[in-house]
């Protein structure tokens, strides 16, 4: 029964993942073809760089007339201006072109940033709900250290005696108290000692471990009964 569930979870997680790619496939083509459109129009609504040239063109045809050095010269300086009016629109032609490909790049990753985001806060919350999922946690008292997933982490004595009594108590399918901790450490009955003092303890050791979300998570407090590490004792190892 749990193997189908778990093909189950697993196929709708797979089905999930295809849906979602090809949502963000379709709204990335629809972006660029939203663009392309808009290009197209854009371009075929531009007057044309040669409609200037042409007129004048028309004008030394159709105009006979026009023999005077006065109204050739004029002719000219209209020739001329429509030549500078056709590279000016090929310019701007050109600058649009490029604003239109960097629109298209700019939404493109706006979309990718946007799934990445959407993507690492589901998986966050996956995290804060199952907790961290830890392969291997090597405790080295000798060398003050901690290995979680093959990262090391420095920890001073009183941290490393902390993580190391929460290992030994995971170990043993316990779940301990501020008062239990504190007791372990000093040598002390548990009677004699505060739960503020192992729970201050606790805040030391998540200080120590730096990041705050992966701290808490990894040691958790459990209402009413105490502090455990949630993970599976089997990573455990001393050394």
């Amino acid at each position: 029964m749990k193997e189908r569930t778990a093909q189950v979870n697993t196929s709708s997680a797979s089905e999930g993942r295809e849906i979602g790619n090809r949502i963000v496939v379709a709204g990335i083509a629809a972006i660029v073809l939203i663009l392309a459109l808009a290009a197209v129009l854009l371009f075929v609504n531009l007057p044309d760089a040669n409609a200037f040239n042409a007129r004048v063109e028309q004008l030394f045809v159709e105009i006979d007339t026009l023999t005077g050095n006065a109204e050739i010269k004029l002719l000219e300086i209209l020739a001329q201006s429509g030549t500078a009016f056709s590279d000016t629109l090929t310019s701007y032609r050109f600058v649009i072109f490029v604003l239109l490909v960097f629109a298209t790049a700019l939404l493109i990753a706006a979309v990718a940033f946007l799934v990445m985001l959407i993507a690492l806060n589901r998986r966050m919350g996956r995290i804060e709900r199952q907790g961290i999922e830890v392969n291997s946690l090597t405790i080295s008292r000798d060398q003050k250290a901690v290995y979680l997933n093959d990262f090391e982490f420095k920890l001073t004595d009183a941290a490393i005696e902390t993580l190391s009594v929460l290992a030994e108590a995971r170990m043993d399918d316990e779940v301990l108290t501020g008062a239990e901790i504190e007791a372990v450490i000093s040598g002390r009955n548990a009677v004699d000692c505060e739960e503020a003092a192992g729970a201050t303890r606790i805040k030391r050791l998540r200080d120590t471990l730096g990041n705050q979300m992966m701290s808490e998570l990894l040691v958790k407090n459990i209402a009413r009964k105490g502090y455990v590490l949630a993970i599976d004792k089997d990573v455990i190892r001393m050394i």
